[in-house]
């Protein structure tokens, strides 16, 4: 009987390196080369702060990026629809903090034509009043799903409370129901102004050809914009560190929003995904060992870091038995107020997971574009994935409980309820329970 072979351990793992250059315009190009993945996948990233949308017009910005495909000066939405089907490209927008990104999927067969059609899109939208009117009716009824559903619900109330009015991450990245239908065309117009290539960022990831002529003809002719977008910053509320009550009557189960301060993406970010993953980022972590193993309340508790640019936050969230509301939201602040300390094993595992299942998420074309535009909508570039990833197999116990220790007695605390409160809790987080 042969010996079983020795399993060798692990070898470091690399983001994909891009080849870079800029376009006459100003933009910046990044390809990342995958052979043997057909599908290609574009990015491009449009920086401009959510915070420059007028206020009586907020969610003006995703209006804009929903109908950039809806018609331009040179085709109408229907042909600019039948186009990208008969090519096979599939195309995408959105809006969020930092900017704007429109997405393609295609094969290489379609790629020229998906980037003639985001030129066209950029540098001659029509943003006629039909289709903004549709879009307007279409946001709305979103919005009251949105506040129909506990978890969006929660998020609604979490922001309102742990910003201060006048910010605008206080208020839903869409808009809401007033702002939005005051919203018209001409609006979409003046807000499309602050959209330049001069900081904009082109990815693509696949298995393709030599694209920089192709590139120059198409997303390299959109001409630069010099309108300037003006941009404020989000402030934190005095009054964060409360519980905020939203009853539901008849809910069965009840949505807990748990929120602090946490890190801005510009850090020494390899701690912080090891927290996330030890606290609430897997069914063995702390939080569900108890809430859902031990004690049956919920299916599963979420938890981890968002980083912002400027700032960011902790946040867990899930929902627990309308029954044991109380019991439950009082074992969650116990077991974060009492996450002095990790131990080797903890962190141990947690940076393996996050490590070893690197090259598995970052497997495909399109993950990659992703983590490579959402990095550089944040000013960063994928180098940042490989050096935080290089700094786990070294991380402590010790480094852990140092970086969870700078924001785990930061006060912020809001909590909507799905039922009415039967015990006065304590807080010094943002809560929000639906």
């Amino acid at each position: 009987m042969s010996a079983r072979p020795a399993v060798a351990p692990p070898q470091p793992w690399t983001f994909p390196v891009p080849d870079s250059f800029r376009l006459p315009n100003g933009m910046q190009v990044l390809l990342y080369r995958r052979p043997g993945q057909k599908v290609i996948s574009t990015r491009l990233v449009v920086p401009v702060p959510l915070s420059a949308e007028p206020r009586a017009v907020e969610g003006v910005a995703t209006i804009v990026s929903r109908t950039l495909d809806e018609g331009t000066l040179s085709r109408s939405a229907d042909e600019t629809a039948e186009l990208l089907e008969r090519h096979g490209i599939a195309y995408g927008a959105s809006f969020g903090q930092n900017g704007l990104t429109l997405d393609t999927e295609s094969t290489a067969r379609g790629l020229n034509v998906g980037w003639e059609l985001l030129a066209e899109f950029l540098g001659r939208p029509a943003f006629d009043e039909t289709e903004v009117d549709r879009h307007v009716r279409q946001r709305l009824s979103e919005i009251d799903h949105q506040l129909a559903n506990p978890g969006s619900r929660a998020a609604v109330e979490w922001v309102k409370t742990y910003y201060t009015p006048g910010s605008r991450a206080s208020r839903p990245t869409a808009g809401s129901a007033d702002t939005v239908a005051a919203i018209t065309p001409d609006d979409c117009r003046d807000f499309y102004g602050y959209l330049s290539p001069r900081h904009s960022t082109l990815i693509v990831a696949g298995d393709f050809d030599d694209p920089r002529e192709a590139l120059a003809g198409t997303l390299g002719a959109w001409s630069p914009v010099t309108t300037p977008a003006p941009s404020t910053h989000d402030e934190l509320a005095d009054d964060r560190a409360r519980i905020v009550f939203v009853d539901r009557p008849g809910s069965v189960q009840t949505e807990l929003y748990v929120g602090q301060a946490g890190p801005a993406r510009r850090v020494d970010w390899a701690p912080y995904p090891v927290l996330g993953f030890v606290l609430g980022g897997a069914p063995t972590a702390r939080i569900d060992a108890v809430l859902r193993e031990e004690k049956g309340y919920t299916y599963g508790i979420r938890a981890g870091f968002r980083p912002r640019k400027d700032d960011g936050t902790f946040l867990v969230s899930g929902s627990v038995r309308a029954d044991v509301t109380a019991p439950a939201l009082d074992l969650l602040l116990t077991i974060l107020d009492g996450a002095t300390e990790f131990t080797s094993e903890e962190v141990r595992n947690g940076a393996d997971y996050v490590a070893r299942t690197a090259p598995g998420r970052y497997a495909t074309a399109d993950v990659v574009a992703d983590e490579a535009a959402g990095l550089a909508l944040f000013g960063l570039g994928t180098d940042y994935v490989t050096e935080y990833l290089a700094q786990l197999p070294t991380l402590t116990a010790d480094d852990v409980s140092q970086a969870w220790s700078l924001w785990r007695d930061t006060p912020a605390a809001s909590c909507w309820w799905g039922m009415p409160p039967s015990t006065r809790m304590r807080s010094a987080r943002s809560v929000t329970v639906t």
